[in-house]
């Protein structure tokens, strides 16, 4: 037997491993042939797996749950949200004080990673359901096609017949002491509210502050028990209407009443009335609450198949944290699973 230098394939086949490495061989190979394929679950480019109509909190929340699934996904937003006016969003881990503009932003700089999301800053004027699909109409005319739909627009605040209030809304005057409550913790403060409503408020506000009034802005409902309790939790009661508020830079000073006398407060709790930003979901079909929400079951889906909501739209229980919550709800279990089920078959 003639005896020198094994080649590399001899000594490979004496120690059994040549069949391993020639398979890895021609796997490579086949790798470097094979032509790239469209890397989204769904290869159709000419329809969306879902658009978002809505950029807000809800609507990011959705994009980057899809877009972690490679769906293919379009956000369309035409901008000014609802919490424009706050200097700084709350109750959100690890982004509280954040402006909610700059947290926008930081929401779709994030959402860059993900190349199968896209953004239009457009608004929706109408969508069509078409069989097992919908078209989306913009404000431009032109139009997308899409295997799902998210309503995420929001909801728009009614605000009342008070001068100078918009430039203290979502500052010293708001919605929700949560996220505004503590800037202005033991300062004199107020509520607007009446009846069982208004004594639900100021029991609220009390965890803030001690000094408190209930302003009715007009005849008072309360009852004569619910006139003791507020009496024993010291928070005065005003029934006169409120015609102005005064203040500098967003920071409220003065309540003025009807009779022209003032009271000097630093905060004020609110509840507006609302309505929907948009009416494509009574357009499309979807239930509507009495109290004016978008019905949803389930993962989120309202009573059109195909049709999702998120958000505001869908809950008075409003806040930064919830709606992210949502959003990641109705895209997950429910977009995804339902696009999931219809492919799997």
């Amino acid at each position: 037997m003639k005896v020198g230098k094994l080649s590399r394939r001899e000594m490979l086949l004496v120690s059994g491993l040549l069949p391993l490495v020639e398979i890895g061989e021609s796997l490579d190979v086949a790798a470097q042939n094979k032509p790239e394929k469209h890397k989204t679950m769904n290869e159709n480019k000419n329809i969306y797996d879902c658009i978002i109509v809505g950029g807000g909190p809800t609507g990011l929340s959705a994009a980057l749950t899809l877009g972690r699934v490679r769906r293919r996904v379009l956000i369309c937003d035409k901008g000014n949200p609802r919490n424009a006016p706050a200097r700084e969003a709350h109750t959100f881990f690890t982004r509280d004080g954040t402006n909610p503009l700059e947290l926008l932003k930081i929401g779709r700089e994030q959402l860059k990673l993900y190349k199968t999301i896209e953004f239009q800053p457009i608004g929706v004027k109408e969508i069509k359901k078409t069989g097992a699909q919908f078209e989306v109409i913009f404000d431009d005319g032109a139009t997308k096609k899409s295997r799902k739909v998210l309503l995420a627009f929001g909801v728009k605040d009614e605000f009342p017949n008070i001068e100078n209030f918009a430039e203290f809304w979502g500052k010293s005057v708001f919605h929700c002491p949560f996220c505004h409550g503590y800037e202005v913790r033991d300062q004199p403060l107020a509520v607007v509210g009446n009846g069982e409503a208004g004594v639900g408020m100021a029991a609220l506000l009390k965890s803030w502050s001690a000094d408190l009034v209930l302003c009715t802005n007009g005849k008072t409902e309360l009852s004569a028990d619910q006139r003791k309790l507020l009496e024993k939790h010291n928070v005065a009661v005003r029934e006169e209407k409120i015609i102005r508020f005064e203040g500098a830079n967003g920071h409220l000073e003065t309540i003025v009443f009807e009779t022209g006398e003032k009271l000097a407060r630093r905060g004020m709790l609110i509840r507006l009335k609302q309505h929907l930003r948009s009416d494509l979901a009574e357009k499309l079909g979807c239930e509507i609450s009495d109290s004016g929400f978008i019905k949803v079951a389930d993962a989120n889906e309202t009573s059109v198949k195909g049709v999702y909501a998120a958000g505001d739209v869908t809950s008075p229980m409003q806040a930064i944290s919830v709606a992210v919550a949502q959003g990641s709800l109705a895209a997950g279990p429910g977009v995804n699973h339902a696009l999931s089920q219809e492919d799997f078959v």
